[in-house]
């Protein structure tokens, strides 16, 4: 029996997100074959939480728990931290260090595809088309005129480093684009600017299964809102339609896309990234590293619609990582 430790919770606004996917998780692993221990990472402790919600700290040295004066180690850790620390390269670096496996890409694929600017100007020059965009570090200049000139109205103004949609505004009017990026600051303190692309939206899943690089049916967004925001996203204020109604040469040329930008970037691990079509060619707009893994969410149901049921899914990212270490 593996001990497996699944990490959720976080840093950043999406803790509650990550509990859910990590809880989730815990539910689906096979017991017959995996010892599952739910780890929840905050700012101010790292612990173990048993059945009876009690709590055990993590001994960072080893990575290691004491529970009843028994010292208990893991085998491979799940990753289910969206955002900081488990999505930006934090805790892959310092599983790096203790020689630990875990579910999730590197440590410097998670820091480049979490800084969204990053990511997308690494893309850019093998093709990869984008969205006009412009950047602001927190405290620079904010001249309107300029912005407005490069990305146009309406456009998106977004935290570089934050998912879920936190901190993002889809901006109409020119006396509307500083409380927005007053409003993106709040979750970064660098943000992009990004030309609006009026297409269809969908949202690519790519994983390592069997190992073997494999994209999942492809989701439609359909969102009741203006974009595909906080309330879009799991509130219900949306449809996903899997699989997406695209033209054949839609599909091939959006497949053939996310499964290049997976394999540029070395990736490992489940991946999602959304893509809008824009004269008939997709546009990326982002690559999530640690998607969400509830029930609900975009990957699972590709999942399911690829005839993998979670238990599967979620077996498979533990024993390539175990797989992985020399």
């Amino acid at each position: 029996m593996k001990n497996i430790a699944i990490i959720m919770g976080g840093y950043s606004s999406e803790y509650k997100i990550s509990l859910k996917s990590g809880n989730v998780v815990f539910e689906t692993l096979d017991k017959s074959k995996y010892n599952a221990y739910r780890i929840h990472i905050f700012k101010d402790k790292w612990v173990y939480v048993n059945d009876d919600d009690e709590e055990f700290p993590i001994d960072k040295n080893d990575f290691s728990v004491t529970v009843k004066a028994e010292k208990i180690t893991f085998d491979c850790v799940f990753n289910a931290i969206h955002g900081a620390p488990g999505e930006d390269g934090f805790m892959q670096g310092y599983f790096k260090l203790i020689n630990m496996p875990h579910t999730s890409c590197g440590m410097y694929q998670a820091a480049l595809t979490f800084n969204k600017r990053d990511c997308l100007s690494t893309l850019k020059p093998y093709g990869i088309k984008t969205a006009e965009s412009f950047y602001i570090n927190f405290g620079d200049d904010i001249n309107n005129d300029e912005i407005i000139a490069k990305v146009g109205l309406p456009c998106f103004v977004k935290a570089n480093k934050a998912g879920s949609s936190f901190g993002i505004t889809k901006v109409h009017k020119k006396e509307d684009l500083k409380n927005a990026i007053n409003v993106a600051f709040k979750e970064d303190d660098e943000i992009i600017i990004e030309s609006f692309l009026d297409g269809v939206e969908v949202s690519v899943g790519v994983i390592s299964f069997k190992n073997k690089t494999k994209v999942l049916p492809i989701t439609e967004i359909v969102t009741e809102n203006d974009f595909f925001d906080y309330e879009a996203k799991y509130l219900g204020k949306s449809q996903e339609i899997t699989p997406a109604r695209l033209s054949a040469e839609q599909e091939e040329k959006v497949t053939k896309m996310a499964k290049k930008v997976y394999e540029i970037l070395k990736m490992k691990g489940f991946s999602r990234s959304e893509y809008i079509f824009k004269d008939g060619e997709p546009h990326l707009l982002e690559v999530n590293t640690i998607p969400g893994l509830t029930r609900e969410s975009i990957l699972p149901q590709q999942a399911a619609a690829a005839g993998i049921p979670l238990a599967d899914l979620f077996d498979n990212a533990i024993e390539e990582a175990l797989k992985s270490l020399p």
